[in-house]
């Protein structure tokens, strides 16, 4: 059998490189071609490559045509991972918007431009961040639930768009894959104000680099069946991997030697909702198709960890009878942050900021400033477990897709709060007209609405006043009334918000 050619973005990168080792340990089946960004560093990191003639390296942009276009042409596959992401992301949003949305309009038109456009498989890697907070009771998750952008999240918002340019493409085989947090040694390098903007008793079903450099290999596989394309998928390494944000700390502290993070951290220094995460109540669906985990168990996992990290990291449990000063010196300063700290929003009283990641400024007063007075919340991991709430969907589920009749939109659009506007259906992929409860009418297939969760693209999330969102609409509110964030953001949060863009 001749070699399949494979077209990867964002193979510099944490996933995108390690699914490019996966794919060049099976060079006998694949031949890969990479774009990337001409720098010293990524001309470095693929030096060892540039003579193999199972490797195609491009320098260029994914925001230049022609350079996804030199990627694309001749591929079988296209796997994009590549993009801007937090936190740079949440440092330039108007760059990341441009970057992530023009990338993926780039790489469909490439396609199409292709002798035989329908042979091409595109493989889009969206995330978990589409679906925003998902703390209990609501914390399983599962594609097709409500897309709730937290405040300032423009990754998010940019990955919404570039998700939808895929599923309204035209193209006869697609995917969008949503990762999640991905677990991987680096990991202890990120220390950016961004780690206390997760709340404590937030859950995520995090996915190991390993499972995820699998996945990018295993999608290309022959036996993956026709059924398996134009829908979504949750990215996690399943049970083992369901943990709280608390739980998190702990296996990372207490790897390093460091104990328990209640001598490094206060709990009022973590948010209380508005980042992102969640237990997959269908995580196991892509497992079933891609056959990618390795189903380490997780503590092990973290053990395993420590073996690929800088020496010093290794040396971390001499600095543990220092913990009180570490607190103090470095860990709250931190937190300090200027604009991006919790505890310089509250110092300075950034109403937007604390009502967004705390509810308000009273609210964060209220919080215990001692763990011993702080309710640590772990729920059962297992989806047979009594406090699963699964969300309801808005039409017959147990019904095949493709079998869904207009009567069967028309329910899924009054349990938005809209109205479905078309006479007739030609398949649950091509688009049809719908109407929001605000009136604003959009064209969008069953398949994005009732599949991806997607809903009316002008309302995406602008300006983030959900509270009137979940009044109007039913099947927001299911994610925003149950979990208790009922807090009116309106159109100050962004008005108030100072986009910084560098070129």
């Amino acid at each position: 059998m001749s070699k399949k050619t494979v077209a990867l973005t964002g193979s510099s990168g944490t996933m995108g490189w390690a699914g490019f080792k996966e794919l060049y340990a099976r060079k006998n089946e694949f031949n890969i071609v990479v774009l990337n960004r001409d720098s010293q560093k990524n001309r470095d990191k693929f030096a060892a490559y540039e003579n193999d003639p199972s490797v195609k390296l491009v320098w260029g942009d994914l925001t230049n045509y022609e350079d996804v276009l030199a990627m694309v042409t001749g591929a079988d596959y296209v796997l994009h991972v590549g993009g801007m992401v937090s936190p740079a992301a949440d440092y330039y949003p108007v760059k990341t918007q441009k970057t992530n949305v023009t990338a993926a309009q780039n790489i469909v038109n490439a396609v199409k431009a292709q002798p035989n456009p329908d042979a091409i498989k595109v493989v889009y890697i969206g995330t978990v961040a589409e679906t925003g907070d998902r703390n209990a009771p609501i914390h399983w998750g599962r594609t097709g639930d409500p897309l709730k952008v937290s405040v300032y999240d423009h990754y998010a918002i940019s990955k919404i768009k570039a998700e939808a340019v895929f599923a309204e493409s035209g193209l006869k085989y697609w995917v969008s894959l949503r990762q999640s947090g991905i677990l991987y040694p680096a990991i202890l390098k990120n220390l950016e104000p961004i780690m206390y903007h997760v709340p404590i008793n937030g859950m995520l079903e995090w996915a190991t680099v390993e499972d995820s450099g699998r996945l990018l290999a295993n999608v290309c596989g022959d036996d993956i069946p026709e059924e398996f394309w134009r829908r979504f998928y949750n990215i996690g390494s399943g049970e083992q991997y369901r943990i709280t944000n608390y739980e998190f700390e702990e296996l990372l502290l207490g790897t390093l030697g460091l104990g328990s993070p209640k001598k490094l951290f206060d709990p009022h220094w973590f948010t209380t909702r508005n980042f992102h995460g969640q237990w997959y109540y269908d995580g196991d669906e892509l497992e079933k198709y891609c056959h990618f985990r390795a189903n380490v168990p997780v503590k092990d996992y973290f053990k395993g960890m420590m073996k690929h990290v800088e020496s010093y990291y290794k040396l971390a449990f001499l600095a543990k009878p220092f913990a009180p000063i570490l607190k103090k010196l470095w860990m709250k300063k931190i937190a300090e942050t200027p604009e991006y700290g919790t505890l310089w929003w509250a110092a300075n009283k950034v109403d937007v900021r604390m009502t967004a990641y705390y509810g308000s400024m009273e609210e964060y007063e209220k919080l215990p400033r001692k763990w011993e007075d702080f309710n640590i919340v772990i729920p059962a991991k297992q989806t047979t477990a009594d406090d699963v709430v699964v969300l309801d969907h808005g039409y017959d589920e147990t019904k095949p897709f493709d079998s869904l009749t207009l009567e069967d939109l028309q329910k899924a659009a009054e349990f938005r709060g809209g109205k479905c506007l078309a006479t007739e259906i030609v398949d649950m992929y091509t688009p049809v007209k719908w109407v929001s409860a605000r009136g604003n009418e959009f064209e969008m297939s069953p398949n994005l609405v009732l599949k991806g969760g997607h809903w009316c693209p002008a309302e995406l999330p602008w300006p983030w006043n959900y509270d009137e969102e979940a009044r109007i609409n039913p099947f927001f509110a299911q994610v925003w009334d149950r979990q208790g964030e009922n807090n009116v953001y309106g159109p100050e949060i962004f008005d108030n918000f100072k986009e910084k863009v560098t070129e």
